[in-house]
């Protein structure tokens, strides 16, 4: 069975844990509810209406106040989840807002929360104009460019329909406006939030600088959606880099992450459950796009168009509200293996794009020949 990389929760799994992998914490709060991690740090389960049903945000006391890690999306009742946490705690000044990046659920409430608490926002500098950028109006039209790529998957007229609408839904009415500037975070820097100092590991291919953070004193590490228990961050090709390979920054960044940090300590991620045995999950995580990768080649000894090799990454049937990221994922390992020599594109006279094994054995090429 093959790992969803497009889940809804944390309660089941395509794939086996790894044995080396355990969840500390039997129960995890209601959605909209809230737990304590440590004396120091609260985990709050904010609701999102989309597939993924929750987003796990994070409230660390920093001195007298505290440091917000993500922020959920940008909607009054997240903003009432976490209004309810703060009364819980006590309240205090807001002190600094990191985002690990720029996607909706994470930096969606970045500027209320700068607005309302008189903070600051703190990201990388990638992830910010990338938040920028996509905050801008225009960046929810359907443009000629993006209509290109989706017919040249193979969309049919019923698919782009469903991606015209979908783009009326877009980041701009799921994030409060992003604040002008920034602090910004970089690779290596130490954070210092409270008495300690946290890491900067920076991670790439399910977004271009993703920010994780890292406390040797504290054995946490804050993963955001680079390390996830359950199902695998979407790693997808958009309209705005057609041949862009972010599947190899990903391998090659979930590599780097398990070279440089240890592996005793609680991970805390952005959807799903915290837990131990971050190397094992790494090598999962790497393990199971291999796999992938070697089954969507095996399919393209006749050629495919990037909507044909779904059942080589996917288990499950894929339907419209998940098109986008499912067709975004399969042109990512297709682009991966168009760059390690593997497969060949041709374009039809409908502009439509299929894909074919460069490397086809020669007991086979008789068969794909017929």
């Amino acid at each position: 069975m093959k790992e969803s990389t497009i889940g809804h929760d944390d309660s089941g799994l395509d794939l086996p844990t790894p044995a080396p992998m355990r969840f500390p914490f039997e129960k995890t709060p209601a959605r909209g509810e809230f737990a304590q991690i440590s004396p120091d740090i609260y985990w709050l389960r904010a609701p999102l209406a989309s597939v993924l049903n929750h987003i796990n945000v994070y409230l660390v006391r920093d001195g007298d106040g505290w440091t917000i890690v993500d922020t959920g999306v940008g909607t009054a009742d997240t903003q009432e989840c976490w209004k309810k946490l703060l009364e819980a705690v006590g309240g205090g000044p807001i002190k600094r807002v990191i985002a690990t990046h720029f996607h909706p659920d994470h930096v969606g409430n970045a500027g209320w929360f700068c607005r309302e608490y008189d903070t600051k926002l703190w990201m990388s500098r990638t992830e910010m104009l990338m938040a920028k950028v996509s905050s801008f109006q225009s960046f929810a039209d359907v443009t000629p460019e993006a209509t290109a790529f989706y017919q040249a998957a193979g969309f049919n007229g019923r698919q782009m329909e469903a991606y015209y609408n979908r783009r009326k839904h877009g980041f701009v009415y799921t994030v409060e406006p992003v604040p002008l500037g920034y602090r910004r975070l970089q690779d290596g820097e130490k954070v210092r939030i409270g008495d300690s100092a946290w890491e900067v590991v920076v991670g790439r291919g399910h977004s271009p600088e993703h920010v994780c953070l890292y406390s040797d004193h504290h054995k946490i590490l804050f993963s955001g959606d680079q390390v996830l228990p359950s199902i695998t961050s979407n790693v997808s090709v958009m309209p705005t880099e057609p041949e862009g390979n972010p599947l190899k920054e990903w391998i090659d960044s979930l590599e780097a992450i398990r070279d440089r940090l240890p592996d005793d300590m609680l991970v805390l991620p952005a959807h799903g459950r915290p837990f131990y045995g971050l190397h094992a999950r790494l090598t999962a995580l790497i393990d199971g796009h291999e796999k992938n990768l070697r089954e969507l080649h095996a399919m393209c000894v006749e050629p495919k168009r990037a909507i044909d090799v779904f059942p080589a990454l996917f288990s499950r049937e894929i339907s419209d509200d998940i098109l986008f990221m499912a067709t975004g994922e399969s042109i990512a390992h297709i682009n991966c293996l168009i760059q390690r020599g593997k497969l060949a594109r041709e374009t039809d006279a409908q502009g439509v794009y299929r894909y074919k094994q460069t490397d086809i054995p020669k007991q086979n090429r008789a068969h794909a020949a017929e």
